[in-house]
């Protein structure tokens, strides 16, 4: 999704879950096991390794996270004798400074095998460095076609150098009981900003201490400007390079935001968020507010009635989309996804090994997957089934799985052009949604110096394509 905008809401659903339950290792009985290993095996592609290699795999798994990830490494390694696989941990539980760590092992020279991204502008960038290996031979002798497997695929000059691992999505929780009080249907794809107003207007209630708003905005840049961070390929540069700032969206949603805490005050007010330094998951389970924007690494939440107590059931609704004339330009109508990537180092001596794990570890039917897969074909309903058991009674489970699952949920290919200044461009974003919402600039003069700052940056540190 977006934590902060340079995440996109792409954090680790597993690294989540490892604190509020313990995934039961359960394996399918009967014929189904069979034919869940079948697929597995089926999956994991079918390029040949003629002999005994060892290979390595690299990531920033926590402790709780690489106890998964070595269970799915052993099942590899049954499945594929002549293959041998080390897990190497750069740095744990900091996908930062791991990028920092790989960098270096690169420059060095050491040969890479397969590693862990968490993003696809992590990806591009070193793919235009020439530290990747392209992918493209190894699909073809596979008869594989990417856009058909992966949802998101990092792609430079037609050429392939990472596949998607996991799969990242945003959408809005719901008090249902609050939804009920009110009269309120629980939204499809195809609600409004304007519509989320209208319901945030009508699901406030009470005052002063006893008041339950309607929603609650985090500090993040997602709530700053949500069309551009869910329903645009990249937060900050269109695909001719140039800055999204002066996207119709901008003055739409920073005028919303306003006009929902100062007119209707339907939403605690962003100084407040800031001076308080609010929990977005307190706000919505203690009931100060009825609805948040989040994403699918908070589906344990509701379940979880130790860390966050509470008694309502929680429904979900696709992420509103932008109103006639406010979307985003080349607006498709489709959602943003992310997730950790998959990629082979240029410096491989085993690329047919490492292409094998690869296709293994995003596609494999496995009771050790803690995450989303961002294969197209996976069984995620089998693993949101684990996410949930035993507490499906604080979940309205149709609005869930038709927000996670359904057909008319459609998702945006990655984006083509990237930036490397995410934080500087991140920066200005927070700065000039700031400068709008406590300064009481106006909005075209906000817009007009987020603009000119920002193409001061991309000029200077230019673009990946």
């Amino acid at each position: 999704m977006k934590t902060k905008s340079k995440k996109r809401l792409s954090v680790v659903l597993g690294s989540m879950l490892a604190v509020s339950l313990t995934l039961s290792a359960c394996g399918n009985s009967g014929n189904s096991e069979k034919n869940g290993n079948a697929e597995a095996g089926t999956n994991a592609g079918n390029t040949k390794v003629d002999k005994q290699v060892a290979i390595k795999y690299y990531n920033w798994d926590n402790e709780a996270q690489s106890a998964g990830t070595d269970a799915m490494l052993q099942e590899f390694m049954d499945q594929n004798p002549g293959i041998k696989v080390e897990h190497v941990t750069l740095v744990p539980g900091d996908s930062v400074e791991m990028l920092k760590k790989l960098d270096f092992l690169i420059s060095s020279g050491e040969a890479i095998d397969v590693v862990q991204v968490p993003s696809l502008g992590g990806v591009l960038e070193r793919a235009t460095r020439g530290a990747l290996a392209p992918l493209n031979e190894f699909y073809e002798k596979d008869n594989l076609v990417p856009e058909d497997e992966y949802y998101v695929n990092a792609k430079v000059d037609n050429n392939y150098y990472g596949l998607q691992y996991t799969k990242s999505s945003n959408y809005v929780m719901l008090n249902k009981d609050a939804l009920d009080e009110a009269g309120l249907s629980v939204p499809t794809f195809g609600w409004t900003w304007d519509d989320y107003r209208d319901y945030a207007k009508k699901l406030t209630k009470g005052e002063g201490v006893d008041k339950r708003y309607g929603t609650y905005f985090h500090t993040w840049e997602l709530y700053m400007n949500a069309p551009a961070q869910t329903m645009m390929k990249d937060p900050f540069v269109y695909d001719d390079g140039t800055t999204i700032f002066a996207d119709p969206t901008y003055k739409y949603f920073f005028q919303l935001r306003k006009d929902m805490e100062s007119a209707d005050k339907s939403a605690k007010s962003y100084a407040d968020a800031l001076a308080a330094k609010l929990n977005y998951r307190t706000e919505f389970f203690n009931e100060e507010a009825a609805m948040i924007l989040a994403g699918n690494w908070t589906i344990a939440d509701p379940g979880n009635t130790e860390q966050y107590p509470h008694e309502f059931k929680t429904a979900f609704a696709p992420v509103p989309v932008p109103p006639a004339g406010s979307e985003p330009k080349d607006y498709e109508g489709k959602y943003f996804t992310s997730g950790n990537m998959l990629a082979m180092g240029a410096t491989s001596k085993n690329k047919e090994a490492s292409f094998k794990l690869m296709r293994f570890m995003s596609t494999a039917v496995s009771d050790n997957r803690l995450e989303f897969s961002g294969y197209k074909k996976a069984d995620n309903e089998t693993l949101l089934t684990k996410l949930v058991a035993g507490k499906e009674d604080m979940y309205d489970m149709d609005s869930l799985k038709y927000t996670l699952f359904d057909n008319e949920i459609q998702f945006l290919d990655g984006a083509q052009v990237m930036t490397t200044a995410t934080s500087e461009l991140t920066k200005i974003i927070d700065d000039g949604f700031s400068r709008f919402m406590l300064g009481n600039e106006s909005i075209d003069k906000v817009q007009q110096w987020m603009v000119g700052e920002a193409t001061k940056i991309i000029n200077e540190k230019g673009v990946i394509k």
